[in-house]
């Protein structure tokens, strides 16, 4: 018989909180703009999360263009020096 219990606590984080409170200003009409926008903070990880990747990508794609073109240039020596 095995006594192993593991727990895991990871809040509510910063876009929940916010989330909260903007829903609360709204229903006391302490501020008047869209639900849109009092909603907008339950898709903030989503979006950074996306801005990163897409980040990502273009740094990724920017050095793969690096890497053929100097692999580009290494080939046009070698032929120049060996095919002429």
């Amino acid at each position: 018989m095995s006594n192993s219990t593991s727990s895991s606590s990871e809040g509510i984080g910063f876009f929940g909180l916010l989330t909260i409170a903007l829903i609360v200003l709204k229903l006391t009409h302490y501020i008047n703009v869209s639900w849109w926008w009092v909603l907008l903070p339950m898709y903030g990880g989503v979006l950074v999360t996306v801005l990163l990747l897409i980040i990502a990508g273009i740094f990724l794609y920017a050095n793969h263009k690096k890497e053929n073109n100097k692999r580009h240039d290494r080939m046009e020596k070698f032929r120049k020096n060996h095919y002429s």
